[in-house]
Formats: C-alpha cells, structure tokens, sequence
C-alpha cells in the first residue's frame, strides 16, 4: 500500500472511529453564508451530489430548499448519520470511484477533497467535473495552508487562494468562477479556508 492510499486509509478510519464526535462538532454549523453563492448557480429543483456528506446537515438543508440531492460519503458511519438525519439512503462512495457522467446541476465537495492525495487530486476533480450537466457548478474548499500533511490520522491537503487558482488553471473543462477566503464558521475554531466555484464549459 502507498503512504498516500495508506494515509487516505487512516483519514476514512479516522471518520469511522469518531463518527459521533463529528457529527456532535459539525451538524451545527450555520452554513448559510457559503449555500448562497453555490445555490444561487443552480435551478430551482435541481439535483446536487453532496459529495462527502458526513453529518448530513448539508444534504439536509438542499433538500428542506426542494432540490433533489444524492448524499455519498467514503466513512460508512457518515452514510449512516445522513440517512437517519434525512430519512434518505445515503451512499459509501470514494470520490475516486464517482463515475457519473452529466447528471448533477451541481457538486457540494466542503472539506471534502481537502483529503484526497496530491498525486490523486486532478483525477478526482475531472471526475467531478464529468458528473455535472454542461453549466453545473462546483463547490470545494481547503484549509489554507502549502502541501500535504498529516493532522494525527487524517490526511489533509492545503492550498493558499493562489496556490489554489494555479492548481484549477490547469483545467480546460472548467472555469473557475471564484476563489475567496473565509474564517471558520464553527465558534470555538479560527482556521481560515479556501473556497472555490467552478463552473463545466464546453470547449
């Protein structure tokens, strides 16, 4: 095993070990000021992958809108916490393993591929970027910071807004809509990240 698919591993063990803890930390979360520009992008109705849907809340709060939404997550106890907070199957699902073609108006990926390996993170983003419909957009965000490291058990790849541009500038099968920093939205935590909307075009 890679120290990469190692790492990976131990992140999605992470999640498995402290599921509850998680959920206690995050489903709180007034999210409100990161929804508004993702959602503004998308039709009344519309169908969004939560892709990485931990606690649920976010599949929650797509859905109580009227959108349709297709919760995935990698750690099975966070499938587990969707379902029963939404009462809608959730789905074990590797981002490395998404394999949709066209079918979403748009992908919520919030701290989500911050924990996909370097070497694995231009694959994982085409394969989002092929599962929206030509117009969708997509949300990701990062911790602000350079480069891999490890947090305890769990993997995480940081990005500074420029770093984070150069990394989506290689992309032609997208544009990047826009990239802004923001504080932490949990009130006991003061990391800043970094935030992106990335709209599929045809070339």
């Amino acid at each position: 095993m890679s120290m990469n698919r190692h790492s990976e591993s131990s992140t999605i063990q992470y999640y498995e070990d402290h599921a509850d803890e998680y959920v206690n930390a995050t489903a709180g979360v007034n999210m409100e000021s990161l929804y508004q520009p993702f959602l503004e992008c998308i039709p009344q109705g519309g169908m969004i992958l939560d892709a990485g849907c931990g606690s649920g809340r976010d599949t929650k709060a797509f859905l109580d809108r009227g959108y349709r939404v297709m919760a995935i997550d990698a750690s099975a106890k966070m499938t587990e916490a969707t379902t029963r907070l939404t009462r809608q199957p959730a789905q074990q699902l590797e981002l490395q393993q998404l394999d949709s073609t066209g079918k979403f108006d748009g992908i919520w990926a919030c701290a989500t591929v911050l924990h996909i390996p370097l070497s694995e993170l231009d694959d994982v983003v085409v394969r989002l970027i092929a599962a929206l419909r030509p117009g969708g957009i997509c949300y990701l965000s990062f911790k602000e910071g350079v480069g891999e490291r490890m947090e305890g058990e769990r993997l995480f790849v940081d990005f500074t807004e420029d770093g984070l541009r150069k990394q989506l500038d290689r992309h032609l099968s997208f544009d990047t809509v826009q990239i802004w920093i923001t504080t932490d939205l949990r009130l006991d935590c003061d990391e800043r990240w970094v935030n992106a909307l990335i709209r599929k075009v045809d070339r």
